[in-house]
């Protein structure tokens, strides 16, 4: 069993930064694909950042592309997701993932999620 715990998310005002970390219990952390979503007021959960269990790969929505980054900690079991030169539009709940399988977690289908962080970006 894989739990995830999100931190990080609250309030900020445009073209700020954040910093999400998502700690991750459970065994063989490093063999598992690690992602992030977000859903905002009245729309679907959507992709927005995926590591490889290798970290060889990453992957991003076009949206957040050079503004955030992901990357993964096998030492310390976590995952996070640098948020800079935050918009109004990036408000949202952001998930944690994780699925054996990367490229379904790329596509959504993701064994296990966090509960969720919220990001507000004022204008």
């Amino acid at each position: 069993q894989v739990q995830l715990v999100e931190s990080g998310g609250g309030l900020v005002q445009a073209g700020g930064s954040l910093r999400l970390a998502c700690a991750v219990s459970g065994r063989a952390f490093s063999s598992y694909g690690m992602g992030w979503f977000r859903q905002a007021p009245g729309k679907e959960r959507v992709f927005v950042a995926g590591i490889s269990w290798s970290r060889e790969y990453t992957n991003y929505v076009d949206s957040v592309k050079g503004r955030f980054t992901i990357s993964k900690d096998n030492d310390k079991n976590t995952v996070y997701l640098q948020m800079d030169s935050l918009k109004p539009e990036d408000t949202a709940v952001y998930y944690c993932a994780a699925d054996r399988d990367y490229y379904a977690l790329t596509r959504g289908a993701v064994d296990y999620w966090g509960k969720g962080t919220l990001v507000t970006v004022s204008s």
